[in-house]
């Protein structure tokens, strides 16, 4: 079934379910190669949540989660430029430092047999500081599949179509507005915030992001509405 959602514009949705997504991804690891799938969409879409439970299911020795979020720049930083109010917008991401992982990640296992490479470490944003860590995920060479989310990939402001031309699947999730906020918003309270706090970051400056991400959708190799999750 496919229907219009606000939320990706004139894109049309298509609704899924997690074993058929599951299986799509089993199939992208199964291809005798690296290869990397991005999974993009809104503040709340539920990216992470689809990362995680893909790479569960395929489990450690088949795929590895690198989430774009690694590269959201410092509080210290956001702080001396200006820009703490507007965290998680595109310009709060070292997007090339992103773009220089995954161009390492995508040609690992050649420069590994050129000796020229290893383990590739990737870093992490931890909600619980509200900050990057460094070297937090080891990216293996023979891991086949690498499953990559964050919000701004299929972006048409540099350097994001040099990250999209690195990635060979990139699935837009759009799930109901009315979900996508309920999600976002308990996910801010869920991590400190209060329900006004949670709910004036969910309409402001997330809300403004969603709106700079929305027209992205066009570019995605497929828009899903995932119905049982």
């Amino acid at each position: 079934m496919k229907e219009r959602d606000q939320v990706t514009g004139n894109a049309d949705a298509t609704d899924t379910t997690l074993a058929q997504l599951i299986e799509r991804a089993r199939a992208l690891a199964s291809r005798g190669e690296r290869a990397i799938l991005g999974i993009t969409g809104a503040p709340g879409a539920g990216k992470s949540t689809l990362a995680e439970r893909l790479v569960a299911a395929l489990g450690d020795e088949a795929a590895v989660l690198v989430p774009m979020d690694g590269y959201h720049l410092a509080n210290v930083v956001l702080d001396d430029l200006g820009y703490r109010a507007r965290k998680g917008a595109p310009h709060t991401f070292d997007a090339y430092g992103y773009l220089a992982l995954m161009r390492r990640i995508r040609t690992q296992r050649e420069n590994v047999d050129a000796g020229a490479d290893g383990i590739v470490y990737a870093p992490q944003f931890r909600r619980d500081l509200e900050e990057p860590v460094g070297s937090a995920v080891p990216v293996r060479p023979e891991t086949p599949l690498v499953v990559t989310e964050g919000n701004y990939l299929l972006l048409d402001e540099e350097p994001w179509p040099r990250v999209r031309a690195l990635v060979d699947e990139t699935w837009f999730l759009a799930p109901p507005e009315s979900q996508r906020l309920d999600r976002l918003i308990q996910r801010h309270v869920r991590f400190g915030r209060s329900p006004d706090e949670a709910r004036e970051r969910s309409l402001g400056s997330d809300q403004r992001n969603a709106e700079v991400i929305a027209p992205t959708a066009a570019r995605a190799t497929a828009v899903y509405r995932l119905i049982d999750g």
